[in-house]
């Protein structure tokens, strides 16, 4: 689910630095000055999420330097190092770029959000499982259903399905249509064996914004053990397409069907 999880934390990346981030005030600024300082470095951050999407990782890099340049408190440009590091495999500086942005803002949900996906990851779930929690409780979070969501994913990547259940369930109390609870409930649902209900969920998640890696390979699977070929061969054109690159994808061309959604 990487490629979809990334773009879905930029699309709420720039609204979660004005709303989650609190700022330290730096003695000896007044409050124009401040004000004008978080300015650059705001812009700055949002150029370099931009071209993470991108992939342009050296240019964000250039970006979020001349935003810590601006305002070297400023969270939200930590957190966004946190995801180029982590995206790049060097774990230990996205680690304390997270936990820096944390310090920084302990309120600041995105953060914990972001740094709990990277743990589930890295497969430190208990870890990530208390990072989504702190995310997810704070009343001021937004979308407390991203978190709850991801929660769901990595309760599943452990193996504990009444736990990845329970946490999709409540993701979709808060957004009925949240897409990753949905696809995660169709994992568990094609686990227990319940074909028809877990096409149903996958073809409601489908119908938001198109499925993921993770949901085109369940719908391989789920096609497949159904005995419908032309939708198996039809997932996987998407599949291939979409996300050469994937996990899911090779396990397609090696023919690896018992490969389950959420492996590591």
């Amino acid at each position: 689910m990487k490629s979809r999880f990334l773009l879905l934390i930029l699309m709420l990346l720039l609204s979660a630095c004005a709303q989650n981030s609190p700022q330290r005030n730096p003695q000896g600024k007044d409050s124009d000055a401040l004000e004008s300082t978080n300015s650059r470095a705001r812009v700055h951050t949002e150029l370099a999420a931009q071209y993470y999407s991108r992939r342009q990782y050296s240019v964000a890099l250039q970006e979020l330097r001349e935003a810590l340049q601006a305002d070297n408190s400023y969270a939200p440009a930590y957190n966004m190092l946190g995801l180029l590091h982590g995206a790049l495999l060097e774990d230990r500086e996205a680690e304390e770029n997270y936990r820096h942005a944390i310090d920084l803002a302990p309120q600041y949900s995105e953060a914990h959000n972001n740094f709990g996906y990277f743990l589930c990851e890295r497969r430190r779930y208990n870890d990530a499982l208390s990072q989504f929690e702190l995310a997810w409780k704070n009343p001021l979070y937004a979308t407390p259903e991203k978190a709850l969501a991801n929660a769901g994913q990595c309760a599943l990547r452990m193996g504990n399905l009444d736990e990845a259940e329970r946490f999709s369930n409540r993701a979709l109390v808060r957004a009925p249509n949240q897409p990753q609870a949905l696809v995660t409930l169709s994992e568990i649902q094609f686990r227990r064996g319940n074909i028809a209900v877990s096409r149903s969920l996958l073809s409601q998640a489908d119908g938001q914004d198109g499925l993921d890696a993770a949901g085109l390979w369940l719908g391989v699977r789920v096609e497949r053990k159904a005995g419908n070929r032309e939708a198996e061969a039809e997932y996987g054109a998407q599949l291939r397409r979409r996300y050469p690159e994937s996990q899911e994808t090779a396990w397609l061309l090696s023919g690896q069907y018992d490969m389950q959604g959420g492996k590591q």
